[in-house]
């Protein structure tokens, strides 16, 4: 499972980056402040959450628990619904996106829960 993580953390890290470079040079004069804004918002939350990610494949080699791999889960579930949401409603301008974002909020959170969970409560 860490190795999972670990490949998935650093793919999601290339594809925030991309975004990222997206976002500033292809669509700055494409989307409006507002909607540039989200699509920013995206690309930087998919990076946090990418970097823990892969601090999460680390921490499951030291607390193997599940708490720790559920957050791995959560991490990635979390990246699909808030940054994909965002991105999608950034590009086609679709409202009710907005509405699936704060679940992949709640994914992040219950994901870094898991973490504080995993390890406090982890052998060694």
């Amino acid at each position: 499972m860490e190795r999972v993580f670990a490949g998935v953390g650093a793919l999601s890290a290339l594809v925030a980056v991309a975004a990222g470079a997206f976002g500033a040079h292809a669509l700055r004069a494409r989307l409006s402040p507002e909607l540039l804004a989200a699509f920013e918002t995206g690309a930087r939350y998919q990076m946090y959450h990418a970097l823990g990610l892969v601090a999460v494949a680390w921490a499951a080699t030291r607390w193997p628990t599940p708490p720790v791999r559920a957050a791995g889960w959560l991490f990635i579930a979390g990246t699909v619904l808030f940054s994909g949401s965002l991105y999608l409603l950034a590009l086609t301008g679709t409202r009710w996106l907005g509405a699936v974002t704060p679940l992949g909020g709640l994914c992040f959170l219950a994901g870094w829960l898991s973490v504080a969970v995993g390890v406090w409560g982890g052998r060694g």
